[in-house]
């Protein structure tokens, strides 16, 4: 959604979880305490090739489809904190040489959607929404709304809203196919849905940046959310009407989403899952995802970067270094078996954070939250 609603950070947990300590790569007093919901690992997803392009007509269950595996069903957004989503949700996908395939089902007692126009607001209505960064730098990243009429909602944003950055709504995702079932009938408060299916074939060409088509190989990780809003209703006078609350407004929307975000905001591409390509077929035993030793590397960039938010918040600075934000770093980080160096450059208005291996791999983070892999000059 393009709203941030709100950012809650609890503050007051005392301790990280056990089940999260492998996550992080230490048993010790984790240094992440008070932003636990903001480091919990995301959720993977395994895309398999397919020689057979499943058509798009909404039809989730083709032959092409058969073999995909469901993903687990959505939670809320904000994760374990809240109740499981009353409805469920799910996605499977697959891929070629030139699309990535998306298939979703969405169960819904009373599917109904108003707004027709290409780039209309679609979450006003109920949607199914779909997050895609390529590049996993947090920037120039993707964004697909859907209605249960079809009416697509396309975004490019060059950096989250949080860093200043703006939706370009004008722009289209060039060639996306996409199409929706409805398994009952369309605004129709007299019967009783299953719901309603969706199927989109994105271009990897709609979805590179530069001149050269960018096609996934072997091994490829994408970072990729999905995201279902859900007003409550009520049945008024033959029609379904928002459910207000007392100050006669809709009441807020569900946010039901594939792999909690800790917060309400999707505009958090740090948070998204993982999607991995494999040139295997859809059916056989892939390989088990492995979180990449740079995606756990970057968390403590992350850790920087929400730290030096929350100083700047308070001080209307950034920190000069790593000791003014609650960070040890006078002696290495050990992640895994490999040792780390953390270090801080700031000035009054701007940060760059740096994390570096034996091995020389070098990863920095800015005030603008841009994640990129530095070179070695030394």
């Amino acid at each position: 959604m393009i709203e941030v609603v709100h950012f809650k950070l609890r503050r007051k947990l005392a301790c990280l979880a056990l089940a999260l300590f492998p996550f992080f790569g230490s048993k010790a007093q984790s240094p992440f305490a008070g932003l636990e919901p903001l480091f919990t690992a995301p959720r993977n997803y395994t895309t398999c090739f397919t020689d057979t392009a499943p058509a798009i007509d909404g039809d989730v269950t083709d032959a092409a489809w058969q073999a995909a595996k469901w993903s687990e069903s959505f939670i809320d957004i904000e994760g374990d904190a809240k109740p499981k989503p009353a409805l469920d949700t799910r996605v499977k996908m697959l891929w070629d040489d030139t699309h990535l395939y998306i298939a979703a089902e969405l169960k819904e007692p009373h599917v109904w959607a108003t707004l027709k126009h290409r780039d209309e607001v679609v979450f006003h209505d109920n949607d199914f929404e779909v997050f895609i960064s390529p590049e996993n730098s947090t920037h120039q990243y993707y964004e697909v709304e859907v209605n249960a009429l079809n009416t697509i909602f396309d975004l490019f944003l060059p950096k989250p809203y949080r860093n200043g950055g703006g939706a370009m709504i004008s722009w289209n995702l060039d060639k996306l196919q996409s199409a929706v079932q409805v398994q009952g009938s369309l605004n129709n408060p007299k019967d009783t849905d299953k719901g309603w299916t969706v199927e989109m074939a994105i271009p990897f060409r709609s979805v590179t940046i530069g001149n050269e088509t960018k096609v996934p190989a072997e091994g490829t990780l994408w970072r990729i959310n999905f995201s279902r809003v859900q007003w409550d209703t009520d049945i008024k006078g033959g029609n379904y009407v928002k459910r207000k609350g007392s100050n006669g407004r809709p009441l807020p929307e569900h946010n039901w989403v594939w792999s909690p975000q800790g917060v309400v905001n999707m505009h958090y591409p740090e948070r998204w899952g993982y999607l991995q390509f494999t040139r295997q077929k859809a059916g056989n035993s892939a390989k088990p995802f492995s979180l990449p030793y740079a995606e756990k590397q970057k968390n403590y960039l992350w850790l920087v970067y929400y730290r030096q938010k929350a100083h700047y918040q308070k001080h209307k600075r950034y920190a000069a270094d790593l000791k003014e934000l609650g960070i040890r770093n006078d002696t290495p980080l050990l992640i895994g078996e490999r040792e780390n160096r953390l270090q801080l450059e700031a000035t009054t208005r701007q940060f760059m954070a740096t994390i570096q291996d034996a091995g020389n791999s070098i990863y920095s983070i800015d005030q603008d939250g841009l994640i990129q892999k530095m070179r070695n000059t030394l």
